[in-house]
């Protein structure tokens, strides 16, 4: 959500559409090598939200299962019908959070990283803004968010340590 308004997006055809019905938690910028294999390009941008405040509005997913870097099940939330990525879930919030590829908003530019993670596998040539902060690997999210944003963070954290997801 920006501006209180809620965020929708969808697939490349049309079948699944989704709303976001809470502002992200946080949005990275991924350069990871396992992000740019899994997504076949330079990075990947991922908004991190509860997932119950993403809502499938229409359409079936597939889920397609891959190791993240912890070498965890990092499953991939795809249309069933043309198999354009939507989310994911990864191994530390298990499916208490989504990882929204922020590229699938009807309005992408409404987002905009928190932190650009895992520059040390970046392409050489791919140029990166000086206004975003930028971590060779990976960053402390307690150092970087706003203490909101955090707390909903270590809440999902929370949770998952007790068992759920």
């Amino acid at each position: 959500m920006t501006n209180g308004a809620a965020m929708e997006g969808g697939c490349a055809c049309g079948a699944v559409r989704y709303r976001l019905t809470a502002a992200p938690i946080f949005v990275n910028n991924c350069h990871c090598s396992l992000c740019q294999r899994q997504t076949g390009s330079t990075s990947v941008v991922n908004i991190f939200i509860e997932k119950e405040a993403l809502v499938l509005l229409t359409g079936t997913l597939s889920e397609h299962v891959v190791k993240a870097g912890s070498g965890g099940d990092h499953s991939i939330c795809r249309c069933a019908a043309c198999g354009t990525a939507m989310w994911s879930y990864y191994p530390r919030l298990g499916r208490l959070g989504a990882g929204l590829r922020a590229g699938t908003l009807d309005d992408p530019g409404k987002v905009r990283p928190d932190a650009i993670i895992f520059v040390a596998d970046k392409m050489p040539w791919a140029a990166l803004p000086d206004d975003i902060p930028q971590f060779e690997t990976t960053y402390n999210p307690a150092e970087l968010l706003p203490p909101e944003r955090f707390a909903r963070l270590k809440a999902l954290i929370d949770r998952r340590a007790a068992g759920e997801g």
